[in-house]
């Protein structure tokens, strides 16, 4: 019984500490998981502090939110760094897809344009 208690308690340390990493890679705090999820806060909270474990229903809610894979939020950290390498936040893709974007933009207006860049 001992053996399966500390393998559920680790089960939930990985859920949890998945759940934190692609929290922040999203750029979103647990209020707003709650509310992308329509879960309570409270639940995330515990689910991160490791007490409380989720449904299946809940994980394919908070698999969908964060951008994952449902198998992804069970994997031990340092083999889902290996699986799946650190993505870039949502925020900061869109800041380099507009800078790339205006810098294309400069560089077709200068060609029109005849001007040096």
């Amino acid at each position: 019984m001992e053996k399966i208690t500390a393998e559920t308690d680790n089960l939930r340390k990985i859920l949890s500490t998945n759940i934190k990493k692609y929290r922040s890679i999203e750029g979103i705090s647990q209020e707003k998981l709650a509310e992308r999820t329509g879960l309570s806060e409270q639940l995330i909270k515990d689910i991160e502090g490791c007490r409380s474990w989720v449904s299946d229903k809940t994980a394919v809610k908070l698999a969908i939110t964060l951008n994952v894979e449902v198998y992804q939020l069970l994997y031990p950290q340092a083999e889902a760094n290996r699986l799946f390498p650190m993505r870039l936040p949502s925020e900061l893709l869109r800041k380099l897809r507009n800078e790339i974007k205006e810098n294309i933009d400069r560089q077709f207006e200068a060609v029109v344009t005849d001007e040096p860049m």
